[in-house]
This record gives C-alpha cells, structure tokens and sequence, in this order.
C-alpha cells in the first residue's frame, strides 16, 4: 500500500504554513510615509529621533499608523506611516520646520516614501514583501567603475611619506628616497645603516615587505619597499568600500525607498534608485564632494568665544560637532583632505581610543612648518558640505606634526572608528566613471508589472487545464503541487528579501515550466506501468520510484547551469539565476514530496484499487503489435 508516514504529512503542511505566511506580504499594498534621515556626515539618527517624531505629530494634531526606527548597517533613519496622502504631505512639513529650525542649514532630510502595510505580527516573524526592481518600479540605474589604479597610487604615496618622516624621527640618513611603480627604493651608504633602518621600519611598519638590493660593485646599499599582496588587495577592498560609504551618505538626501548600492566585481559598483526620475539631481548628489580641512585656530582671538565676538579679518566662525562650541579658524587651510592618505582607529600609549592619520609628502611638509612653533595650542578639522563647514574636532598640538601623526581624546573606540571613516570618507577614496546608465520610468514599471503577472498566471492557467484534460485527476494533483511550488518560490523570495525584476518573473515563469515537467514524467511512468500490466498501486510505486532518478538527473544538471549564472553573471542575470535556482529547489521538492503524499492521500488507504483517473492509457492491439 502506498502510505507515507505521519511525519511526512506534517512536513508537507509546515511547508504550507511557511508559504502561506511568507507570501502574504506582498498581497497588503503599500501606505504613504515620510523618512527621516540624516543630512550631515556628522549627525547620526538612533532611537531618540523617534521619540521627536512622535511628539511633534502629535503636538501638531497629525495621527500616523506607526513610526519606526531602522537601521541598515551603516545609519539610521526614522520612518513615519500615514493613512492618506494628505496627511503625509503635512506631516512632511511639520517635520521639516520641527527638526530643522535653521532651514538654510538643515540638519535633517524628511523625504516621502511608501511603507508595506503588512501587519505587526508578520513584521515580527520578518515576512515582508519582495522589493520590486528598477524595471518594475521604475527609477535610474547606475553602474560606476572605480579607478582602483588612483587608490594604489595615494596609498604608496603616502607609505614614502610616512618612511621619510620615520627615518628622520629615528636620526637615519639615507642617500635618496624614490618611487619606482607600486615599490619605494631607499638608498643608503653602508650596510650598518641599512640594518639600522629595516629594524625601525619592520616594527612599525607591518604591512610592507623589505627586500636588500645591492650594487655590482658594492657600492650601494639600497632596500625596496613594497605592500604584502594581501595589504595591496585590502588597499584596493578598502577603497571601493570607502566609496560605497561615501554614496550611501549622499543617496540618503534623495529619500529612495531602497536604494542599492552595492560591489560588483573588484572595482564596480551598482548604484540603484528605484522611484527617482530625476537624473540630474542623482548625479549631482551622487558626485558631490566632501572636503576636509585642517585650520588653525586664530591667536588675535582672547578669551571665550560666542555668537557675538568679532570675527578678525582673513578667518571665520565655525561651530563644533560636540557640544555646539564657537571657534574662529584662519581661513587659510593647513592641509586639505587631499593631503589624507589613509586614516585609521587605534589606540594611544595609554591605550585610549585614537585616530592615525597618515598624510603625503606635500601635507607631512606644510603640517611640520604650522604645528613647530604652536606646541600646546589648538587646531581644527573641519568638514565641507554643501559649502558650509563644521568642526569635527580641535584637539590641542602636544608634538611638532608630521606625516604621521595621533588624535588623542576620542573617548570612545565608537567615536574613533566614526572619525576615521570620516576622515577617510569625507571625499570619495578614488575618482568614479558612469559607465552605464539606464532609466525607467514609473509608468513603464507598472507595465511591466501588468504584463510579467499576466503572462504568469496566464501561462499557469492554460497548464493546469491541459493538465487536468490530459491527465484528470492526476492532473489535478500535478497543479495542485505546480500551486505549492509557486507559494514556496515566493515565500522563499520574500523571506530572502530579494528585488524581483522582469528577469526574475521570467525564472518564476520558467521554474513552473519545469515543475510541470517533473509531473508529466511522473504521470506517464505510472501509465506505462499500467500498460505493462501492474496494479494500480504497485503502478504508483513504480512510476514515482523510476521517474525520481530522472527528474534529480534533469535538475541537478540544470541548477549547476544556474549556479554559474550566479557565479559568474552580474545585474539582471544574477537576479535571474536567483530565483531560477530556488524554482528548481522548489520543483523538486513540490513535483516529487507534495505531489506523491496527495496520491498517497486520495490512493493509498484503497486495498481493492481497480482503476486510476490518470486519462486515456493507449495499448498496443495485437495487429499493432504484429
């Protein structure tokens, strides 16, 4: 008899249940909302931000359906839901005047957006909607390669520096310092010497290999220079990253929904903005530049200043970032962000956070000549944005400053890291080309929407009636297991979190395709067990048995086909080989596990089977035969 086990039942309904949860989301629309980011590198968003939400709504007499705090990993932002439109461009403005009192200089950025009106309970279990792509939402995509060539070249350039300074604080003369590629020579008269300075740039300088060479005559003692390869792949990662930073502060203005922005390949980077049509204002942002400056502050200045003390000619008033302090910089920069070679959270002697800041040749140069004489005074580093500055932080100058120094007095490591990405991030780590550029606009995507749902539910329809026709009713239990396969495909892509696009409704299209087949196998192996004379039970047996191995043949060499779509394709083909892999998962387990327990469940528990409704079973007549 063909009965499957308890635990096979009930594995087959938690299957259900987990699709039925997980699909559910993407049926309960979308509510109008506002999002609450933030509009400088130096101010984050937490949790008290929406505590200010909530009450400047309610003070100004606005309901909203919920407000909630995110965050992506990187920052923080705040998001408001609202029953109608009406109210979201209200609220929109109570918030901008609320949280921005100085509207020349916002500190905030509250843009719309729309939120899933999925329910709390879902929420908490994270079933949440698919995210649609650019071709069904419509917006601009962008594709940007990285000149990982000029993130070497600062980075080297900035080791010779950084050996220049440590040779002269440890009194080591050498005969000559140049730059030979991604390698650095240093010349030196004798062999003692020589020792001398590999022993100091080995214990402070990890990341390097140092390499003798010597003249023919033995006249020249010299040592190459050069970054261990995994320090020159950190180098290249952590320059792509640093831009991918970089863009997220700047996509954050634009109020994108969910915006991606993420690495392709080793010097690419994917940048889309589902919902913007403005092209030019996402290239403005997108290009902006954050620069940063070290000032001095200015000495004519006595005692404590406020909004009200006369700013000398040839500087300016800047603001703090902590706790709001008034400062009087020159105008005239020290260095510049340019000068910024790499920056890094460390630690001091006395193992409190601190932030190592490396500069070029040029910056360590024109940093020793400002900081010799003003020992026990303080300086500034400021942040540009939008051409307004502001102070991130003004420690005082204990040392003469070179190409290397510290930044003491972090108090935190948090603040330390914070400040070295900034420092790092203020400007982008290497200079980026669009080259490629597509947009899509709102009207478009919900064609597409139309048409990529229609060809799927048509395609399903015209399947299951031939199925049904053709095969009765076990053709009903194979469109009863092709239905699961897609609440589980979806439940999956959901659960996933993945951006559905027109290549993704394809592979839905193409994974019932596949699922349909599996079914057909089955069917026509359990009728040719019926013509070879098998009792309808044992005919179930067999046909199930002998079409496994054949269907498990068929997918495995299919999904190895998909694993290298994913492996080795990029954008729309990867998002394709996503959902194509999961449909094949899916398909066996639905057109093999669900389809034979409903068999079994009809079938099974009949001793005196007679007969299957599995459609006309053709025999072969003697005279055929003959």
């Amino acid at each position: 008899m063909n009965r499957y086990p308890l635990w096979k039942y009930l594995l087959i309904v938690i299957a259900l249940v987990f699709g039925v949860l997980y699909t559910a989301p993407n049926f309960f629309g979308e509510s109008p909302a506002v999002q609450i980011s933030s509009a400088k590198s130096t101010v984050k968003i937490d949790e008290s931000m929406k505590a200010r939400v909530e009450k400047a709504l309610q003070q100004s007499g606005l309901k909203d359906n919920g407000v909630f705090y995110d965050f992506n990993g990187m920052q923080g932002s705040v998001r408001a839901r609202f029953a109608d439109t009406d109210t979201q461009f209200k609220a929109k403005d109570i918030l901008e005047k609320t949280l921005n009192p100085d509207a020349t200089d916002p500190t905030y950025t509250v843009a719309f957006n729309l939120l899933p009106n999925t329910p709390k309970w879902l929420q908490s279990l994270n079933a949440l909607p698919m995210y649609l792509g650019l071709d069904l939402r419509g917006g601009v995509h962008f594709l940007m390669q990285v000149d990982t060539k000029a993130v070497l070249t600062k980075r080297v350039q900035g080791l010779q520096s950084s050996v220049r300074s440590v040779l002269r604080e440890k009194d080591i003369r050498h005969a000559g310092i140049s730059r030979d590629g991604d390698n650095i020579s240093v010349k030196f008269r004798d062999a003692e010497t020589r020792s001398a300075a590999k022993a100091v740039l080995a214990s402070q300088m990890t990341d390097v290999n140092l390499t003798d060479v010597a003249s023919a005559d033995n006249t020249e003692f010299n040592v190459t220079i050069s970054l261990k390869p995994e320090a020159l792949q950190a180098v290249v990662t952590e320059g792509v990253k640093q831009n991918i930073t970089a863009l997220s502060k700047r996509v954050n203005e634009l109020g994108v929904a969910e915006p991606i922005i993420q690495q392709q390949g080793p010097d690419r980077i994917v940048v889309q903005l589902p919902g913007v049509q403005d092209v030019a204002r996402a290239k403005e942002i997108i290009g902006r530049t954050a620069t940063l400056e070290v000032r001095l502050l200015d000495d004519s200045v006595i005692g404590p200043v406020d909004a009200n003390t006369p700013v000398p000619y040839g500087s300016e008033m800047f603001k703090g970032n902590r706790g709001g302090e008034l400062l009087i910089l020159t105008k005239d920069p020290v260095v510049t962000g340019d000068y910024i070679t790499g920056a890094t959270a460390s630690f001091d002697h006395n193992q409190q956070p601190a932030v190592g800041v490396d500069l070029n040749g040029d910056g360590g140069r024109k940093m020793r000549e400002a900081t010799r004489s003003r020992i026990g005074k303080r300086m500034a580093i400021v942040l540009f944005e939008k051409g307004k500055g502001e102070v991130l932080i003004a420690p005082t100058i204990n040392d003469e400053l070179g190409s290397r120094f510290q930044i003491t007095g972090m108090g935190t490591a948090a603040a330390s890291a914070d400040l070295a990405l900034l420092l790092r991030a203020g400007s982008l780590a290497a200079p980026m080309e669009i080259i490629e550029e597509r947009t899509i606009g709102p009207q478009l995507g919900v064609e597409n929407i139309k048409q990529g749902r229609n060809s799927t539910l048509y395609g399903f329809a015209a399947i299951s009636i031939f199925m049904v026709i053709y095969y009765m009713l076990f053709g009903f239990f194979s469109v009863l297991a092709l239905s699961v396969n897609l609440l589980l495909l979806v439940a999956l892509l959901s659960l996933l979190q993945a951006t559905l696009t027109l290549p993704g409704i394809a592979a839905i299209a193409l994974a019932l395709g596949m699922a349909i087949d599996s079914n057909v196998l089955i069917n026509e192996r359990i009728r040719e067990e019926l013509r070879a004379g098998r009792s309808p039970q044992k005919a179930i047996e067999e046909g199930f048995g002998h079409a496994w191995a054949t269907i498990l043949d068929s997918n495995v060499t299919t999904l190895i086909v998909g694993l290298a779509l994913l492996i080795f394709g990029s954008g729309a083909i990867r998002g394709f080989a996503v959902v194509h892999c999961l449909g094949i998962l899916t398909s066996i387990f639905s057109s093999v596990f669900v389809s034979r327990g409903v068999v079994n469940l009809w079938y099974g528990r009949q001793k005196k089977l007679t007969s299957l409704s599995i459609g006309q079973i053709w025999k072969p007549t003697d005279d055929a035969a003959k």
